[in-house]
């Protein structure tokens, strides 16, 4: 669905100083779960639209959310993306009717979930900007995320306990590396729910206290959409690495990327643009 079609919850979220761009070199698909809009130039906002079921995440949402997060990833005049979902809920967890019934033949022989890995697949980065209930499935997906950021209403947690179940779309492994083995497992033991505030202490999102979380997220997409995008796609790459290599092993990864860059049109514009004093023109080449 295109940005003319938001509903009043998503427009309220998003301040009416915010400006919608639409391009038309680009036709953007309408999805039934997602809403796909530009709010800024080289940003692409894809808003969670299950509202009556607090954005739960089925496999129709599920598939919309990557396919429409693909498109984006693909379209050459996109720099970052925003993942966001209504003031009330960013995703209150995956679908518990959709799976409450599978057997583990099921679950185990079509690997149940293995299409949740969609977003550190993307070469552009993603910023998931976060308000109301963001629990289990929706935490997961909100924490695939380059960036998190928090509005105060937030509430984070991993309640799958709850339910005799335990995360299954990485919550146990991105909480660990993200804010080691004890708070991660109390998080998953007890399916506690945290604030946005002891989310920020902890490490997790940064609270965006003054105006709105939207608004912040499409500040800081804007500005990432503004260089050059070999080199931010080569900086997520480097950044994401660091969670699965050894420090040897990362540094010398960072160092090939680095001197990698030096065979782009963007190296030589942006170190002639510096040493110039004038603002850089990115080709992406």
């Amino acid at each position: 669905m295109s940005f003319l079609a938001l509903s009043r919850s998503t427009l309220r979220q998003v301040s009416s100083s915010t400006r919608f761009f639409s391009t038309s070199l680009h036709v953007q698909r309408e999805y039934a779960n997602v809403l796909v809009s530009r709010p800024s130039p080289g940003v692409a906002l894809i808003t969670l639209n299950r509202p009556k079921a607090l954005n739960a995440l089925n496999a129709a949402h599920f598939q919309d959310i990557s396919d429409a997060m693909m498109e984006a990833d693909e379209d050459a005049s996109v720099g970052a993306m925003i993942l966001t979902g209504s003031e009330r809920a960013f995703a209150a967890g995956a679908d518990i009717k959709e799976m409450k019934d599978k057997s583990f033949a099921e679950a185990y022989t079509t690997n149940f979930l293995a299409n949740w890995e969609v977003i550190p697949k993307l070469k552009k980065p993603v910023i998931a900007a976060v308000s109301g209930y963001a629990l289990g499935g929706g935490l997961e997906l909100a924490l695939q995320a380059d960036i998190l950021l928090a509005a105060p209403s937030a509430q984070l947690g991993q309640p799958e306990v709850n339910l005799g179940v335990i995360p299954g779309g990485g919550g146990t492994q991105r909480l660990a590396r993200l804010i080691g083995k004890s708070r991660a497992m109390e998080l998953v033991l007890t399916g506690r729910i945290i604030s946005a505030d002891e989310a920020e202490r902890w490490g997790i999102a940064r609270v965006v206290r003054e105006g709105n979380v939207v608004d912040e997220a499409v500040k800081v997409a804007s500005d990432i959409a503004s260089k050059g995008h070999i080199a931010v796609s080569a900086g997520k790459e480097a950044v994401n690495a660091a969670f699965e290599l050894s420090l040897a092993e990362g540094l010398r990864f960072e160092k090939r990327l680095f001197h990698g860059l030096f065979a782009t049109k963007d190296q030589k514009e942006g170190m002639a643009a510096f040493a110039e004093k004038r603002k850089a023109e990115w080709t992406h080449s």
